[in-house]
């Protein structure tokens, strides 16, 4: 590879959208690498730049970093991924995305009488939760759709 073919800092960081101290937080992470120039100069591949693509997209759908991380790991190390090793990785979000969507969808039908937080401020709450044993369960909209409170979220 020629150094003309390494991006740099800023090159990444306008074509990703991420910010320097991202790109530097995931390298230190392991999640992606670079190299240096004899200044010290990070330089990284091209095929940066659809890693951290694939960074954001799992971590929009609620993918921890150690989940990033692990489905990185299965990628080949001696070339750039394909289009089939991205498929691969994406298929495995397919039950969860479908968890989530029925979880978002339970969660608009009912937002119009309740929330899931167990307050006890509507009626409703006063009927379902009586004397807030919501509360017993643990901090945070208790009520909520399993894949919506889960801690992979956070």
């Amino acid at each position: 590879m020629r150094p003309d073919d390494l991006l740099t800092l800023g090159d990444v960081t306008r074509r990703s959208g991420f910010a320097a101290s991202a790109l530097r937080f995931y390298e230190r992470g392991g999640l992606i690498s670079a190299t240096r120039t004899a200044g010290g100069q990070r330089r990284y591949e091209r095929s940066v730049l659809r890693r951290l693509a694939f960074i954001r997209a799992a971590r929009n759908i609620g993918l921890s970093l150690d989940e990033v991380r692990d489905a990185l790991d299965t990628l080949p190390g001696g070339r750039t991924p394909t289009k089939a090793d991205w498929a691969r990785l994406s298929k495995a979000w397919s039950a969860r995305l479908d968890a989530q969507i029925r979880a978002l969808r339970a969660l608009r039908d009912g937002l119009d009488s309740c929330i899931g937080c167990g307050c006890l401020s509507l009626r409703h709450c006063a009927m379902s939760n009586p004397s807030d044993v919501a509360g017993t369960r643990g901090v945070g909209a208790v009520y909520l759709p399993r894949p919506l409170t889960e801690e992979h979220r956070h």
